[in-house]
């Protein structure tokens, strides 16, 4: 069994990218080293140049962004000018992406000269050190997720993100609609982009120029927003169970007993998945809404499967009446 998915390149932004797009709250504002911007940022993950000002600059890493706070500034002024300018020169002799400093504080001129020299970007902003971490952390997370795309239909169904899939023309979009006239929400149609969020958390979006549209043979393309309203969707939406719409053989042996367990893997992380037949006269929609509250249920630690079989093993293993006296019962 496989499914369409196309992993993409590894994501990176470039410096003008973090200039361009930082928070109002940073207001980052440009002092040396134009001549990087086009620098490329590969890692959320940022770095204060501390240690690496101290003379340990193998703690230094290529694509991160590098954090001048008060701290590096006081030190930077204690050293003597040759031994300031030898510190600053041995760090930027490393290939940096760019460089924050922050709550506004004044650079030495000698870490400016270097920065234009090396070509890497020095943006200012008057925020804390904590708080343009936070900021700049979570905007480089967002920018820079693990990201693929997959044919299908993503759809919140009693709270839960939904994952359809299947071969072009099972149904999935007329599932959808179904789902939506019941009140649930569409995430996306045909093409969803999923990114990872640590190890194991999967968001869910629609391409930005085509969101919340939806192609069904014979009405063409439609717009739900403006069909059904914005309480019909969902801008994005954590993956929890993936459904697999599958045509109904009559040689293939489906799960009719509900104790498979199996699951969809994508972006290294793994959901439940469920396959689905499809055939004429089954209510997709209701089916779907079934599997979501089996789902939930499942994350409350209750099986319905297994507790029936549970019973029905503790019957069998019960000790047998004699004919007379179950007769009488």
């Amino acid at each position: 069994m496989t499914f369409e998915s196309t992993k993409l390149p590894k994501p990176s932004i470039s410096a003008r990218e973090l200039h361009n797009l930082s928070s109002r709250r940073l207001k980052l504002t440009l002092l040396a080293g134009a001549e990087g911007l086009h620098n490329q940022i590969t890692s959320p993950r940022i770095q204060k140049l501390g240690l690496a000002l101290a003379g340990y600059i193998d703690y230094l890493h290529v694509g991160r962004v590098q954090f001048i706070g008060r701290t590096e500034v006081k030190y930077l002024k204690m050293l003597s000018a040759a031994k300031r300018k030898s510190a600053i020169k041995r760090v930027f002799s490393r290939e940096l992406s760019c460089v924050v400093v922050t709550q506004n504080l004044k650079v030495p001129v000698d870490l400016l000269r270097n920065c234009d020299r090396q070509k890497v970007p020095v943006f200012q902003t008057e925020a804390l050190s904590s708080t343009a971490i936070t900021e700049i952390t979570i905007f480089l997370e967002e920018q820079l997720a693990p990201t693929t795309t997959v044919h299908g239909v993503l759809m919140e169904v009693f709270g839960l993100g939904v994952l359809l899939l299947g071969p072009s023309g099972i149904g999935k979009s007329e599932c959808a609609l179904d789902l939506i006239v019941r009140g649930h929400r569409l995430v996306s149609d045909d093409v969803i982009v999923i990114k990872r969020f640590g190890p194991d958390r999967l968001l869910g979006s629609g391409p930005t120029d085509f969101q919340f549209h939806m192609e069904l043979r014979g009405l063409g393309i439609i717009n739900i927003k403006e069909l059904f309203g914005v309480s019909a969707l969902n801008p994005q939406k954590t993956i929890d169970l993936a459904i697999d719409l599958v045509r109904w053989r009559t040689e293939e042996g489906y799960d009719r007993l509900g104790l498979e367990e199996r699951q969809y893997s994508l972006l290294d992380v793994s959901i439940p998945l469920i396959t689905m037949p499809v055939a004429s006269g089954r209510n997709l929609a209701t089916l779907v809404e079934v599997a979501v509250r089996i789902q939930m249920l499942k994350g409350q630690g209750y099986s319905p499967s297994s507790e029936f079989f549970k019973r029905v093993e503790a019957r069998l293993k019960a000790p047998r009446l004699p004919i007379d006296e179950a007769w009488r019962l």
